[in-house]
């Protein structure tokens, strides 16, 4: 006799339910059960670092790819992602959506906020700061860039040695190797149990809200939801259409119609990397060569994950206003590198957005706790970053595959 599991999204609808039931008759009680959000939170950010540096190294060492498809793929994957967090953060510009969350928490402290506001940024200095003088402080601080620069040079440096290994006909890289990949499964092994706790921490979070603030930053989700949703829709209709259209020259009503089922299945399942045979078998139908979809949506979905670097260029303003803060836009320029680099890092792991979002806040010095509130409706934006996730493949894929194989028929 088999149990069926019971569906995420149905746990965090219930706890979220009862938060907001029960939230106003606990009143005070309410408190410790926000500390609940805060546990998950710290539990995210211990796992993400590593996560991140076992990811590419594993990353590098794995893949092979033809130098001129490769390069294409790079130059794509790159012109996606900036014009996605361009996309992430004019809408917060444009918007201010974290200004409706803000009027209905309590004002920031000033001290805090004059020394945060007293903060000048040298472009230089502080790309020049994220180089890691030792192995441990990036780990210790959660510092993204630095990570991935470790990770890069470690990455590069294990391949060097491999192929090294393998022209003398040695393997003695295996364990090495092996103990990478088994390093990294285990690190997404303990972020899939920290995860079981969010309908927990939802209901805390909302509970303690909704007791010490009432139902009104419910709008400020809102806003947040409106954003983040409106933005992800934004970039699928003008950026993949153009590529489509204009580059492929292939028929807008027959890729929409032969992404519809990987689109569909990824905002049920809320994983690209579940969607991913269906998403190549769609592939197949517009006639893309197998070594273009291997190399887009294999390979590249590493580098093209234009839903979570959309929403964190949203997500990270959005912070920003809810607790008073006016982010410059040398500030907000840090900010998109460290997502971009992020982003690529932990993509393929459950909620890979929100766990690169809690690192680039940390990275960028920007306050984290907000956090706990946003993971409430985090899993709706998930399914979101998801689905375009998916069309940023197929789109990637198409792309490299180039315009002579495709028709508008």
């Amino acid at each position: 006799m088999t149990t069926r599991k019971f569906p995420m999204t149905a746990a965090i609808l219930v706890g979220m339910a009862l938060g907001l039931l029960l939230g106003p008759f606990l009143g005070a009680h309410a408190n410790a059960l926000g500390e609940i959000g805060k546990l998950v939170i710290a539990l995210i950010k211990a796992v993400a670092t590593p996560l991140l540096f076992l990811a590419i190294v594993n990353g590098i060492v794995q893949t092979e790819v033809d130098a001129k498809a490769g390069a294409k793929m790079l130059v794509v994957a790159l012109i996606n992602v900036c014009l996605a967090m361009v996309i992430g953060l004019g809408i917060s510009n444009l918007f201010h959506p974290g200004l409706h969350l803000a009027q209905h928490l309590p004002p920031p402290d000033p001290a805090a906020l004059a020394a945060y506001k007293d903060k000048e940024v040298d472009l230089l200095k502080t790309f020049l700061g994220y180089i890691p003088t030792n192995l441990v402080q990036p780990f210790l601080e959660n510092t993204v860039i630095s990570v991935v620069i470790l990770a890069l040079l470690f990455g590069v440096g294990f391949r060097r040695v491999k192929h090294e290994q393998l022209a003398k006909g040695e393997r003695s890289y295996e364990p090495v190797e092996q103990a990478i990949q088994s390093l990294l499964r285990l690190v997404e092994i303990v972020l899939g149990w920290t995860l079981v706790l969010v309908p927990v921490a939802v209901f805390g979070v909302v509970a303690k809200t909704v007791a010490e603030y009432g139902y009104g930053p419910m709008t400020g989700l809102v806003a947040y939801l409106a954003a983040g949703l409106g933005g992800l829709a934004l970039h699928a209709v003008l950026v993949y259409n153009a590529w489509i259209f204009f580059y492929a020259r292939m028929s807008l009503r027959r890729f929409w119609s032969a992404a519809r089922e990987p689109v569909v299945t990824a905002l049920g399942t809320n994983s690209s990397l579940a969607t991913l045979p269906l998403t190549l078998k769609a592939l197949d139908s517009l006639g893309v060569s197998r070594a273009s979809s291997a190399l887009g949506a294999c390979v590249g979905t590493n580098l093209n994950n234009d839903g979570i670097v959309l929403y964190e260029g949203m997500a990270v303003l959005f912070v920003a206003q809810a607790s008073g803060l006016h982010l410059p836009l040398d500030q907000q320029l840090v900010a998109a590198v460290t997502a971009l680099v992020a982003a690529a890092g932990v993509a393929g792991v459950p909620e890979a957005g929100f766990v690169s979002l809690a690192i680039v806040l940390n990275t960028v010095h920007l306050p984290i706790e907000l956090l706990p509130l946003l993971l409430t409706v985090d899993w709706v934006i998930a399914r979101g970053r998801s689905a375009v996730n998916v069309l940023s493949d197929m789109v990637l894929s198409i792309a490299i595959e180039g315009p002579q194989s495709t028709s508008r028929k």
